[in-house]
């Protein structure tokens, strides 16, 4: 029972990264745009957040490091896409292949560098409770705010009047900006608070996940992240729920070696991206349902008159 504890605890922790960047990304589409970059932004987020806390041995700066990266490379990416009507799908993967070549760069000092310890993390009374303490309630605080986080954007996306505004841009444009509305500068706040989670994804990554710095060690939890708001239909509670499913099947690699499955390690690193492959196409057979759930301009440009 106890591995299964284990188990639970490392998939939202697994989790998290992949809600992070995934309600980032929802926040960008819900207004409209397509950010192909998130494995480039987590990328850089994740050597800046990385060799932050080793020069300052703060973990809360590295958070806010990586987010500054995340939120400075989508801020680039959205003047590109916004005001220079660039193509958002191509603006994305150079994005991406921008933050994997510079990531690397950058991070040649740090491959060898060491973090300070992390102090272990539980909930008073409950982070004793057997089973349910290590599988629940002893995660790092910032597994709790992706959590209060997603409650926080599903009310502002489906209560708030700015919500409400964001997701009219995301809608119609030309309508939102007939009725006042400056189209351009709500996009681009959406691109950068999605940038921003992006970037903490990638901070909390290299610093709390897998303490440590490797080349290309985001290994694309960006794509699964942009897979994940399609799995789950924009919506926020949705995103979290399948971040902890994608997470769990992550982690189940590591938990059947453990339990001494036969199988070629190869096939259970295959697990993640098998499954992403799989519910995108299980998805993909009813166009209709994406249509109806998909913001109507996402992807397309806007041109104010």
């Amino acid at each position: 029972m106890e591995s299964y504890a284990l188990l639970i605890a490392a998939t939202l922790n697994a989790g998290t990264v992949l809600a992070l960047a995934a309600l980032g990304l929802l926040i960008n589409e819900k207004a409209g745009i397509v950010n192909l970059g998130a494995e480039g932004m987590m990328l850089c987020a994740a050597i800046a957040g990385f060799a932050t806390v080793v020069h300052t041995g703060n973990t809360w700066l590295g958070f806010a490091a990586g987010m500054a990266v995340g939120a400075l490379l989508a801020g680039a990416f959205g003047l590109l896409v916004i005001w220079l009507h660039t193509n958002q799908y191509a603006t994305g993967l150079a994005l991406s292949l921008f933050g994997s070549g510079f990531s690397a760069f950058v991070g040649i000092g740090y491959v060898q560098a060491k973090l300070p310890e992390l102090p272990r993390y539980a909930i008073p009374v409950l982070g004793d409770v057997p089973l349910l303490g290590p599988a629940l309630f002893r995660q790092h605080p910032l597994v709790y705010l992706t959590m209060l986080l997603t409650a926080a954007l599903a009310w502002f996306l489906y209560r708030a009047r700015a919500g409400l505004v964001l997701r009219a841009v995301g809608e119609s444009p030309a309508a939102a900006h007939a009725l006042g509305y400056p189209v351009r500068r709500i996009r681009l706040a959406a691109v950068l608070a999605g940038g921003a989670l992006c970037g903490l994804a990638g901070a909390y990554l290299s610093t709390v996940y897998t303490p440590l710095w490797v080349e290309g060690m985001v290994a694309g939890r960006g794509w699964i992240a942009l897979a994940l708001t399609t799995f789950a239909t924009w919506r926020p509670a949705r995103v979290l729920l399948g971040a902890y499913l994608f997470g769990g099947v992550t982690m189940l690699q590591f938990h059947l070696q453990a339990t001494g499955v036969e199988l070629p390690s190869q096939w259970l690193s295959m697990l993640p991206y098998v499954a992403t492959i799989v519910v995108l196409a299980l998805i993909s057979r009813n166009p209709v349902w994406i249509r109806v759930n998909m913001p109507a301009s996402l992807g397309k440009p806007f041109h104010p008159g």
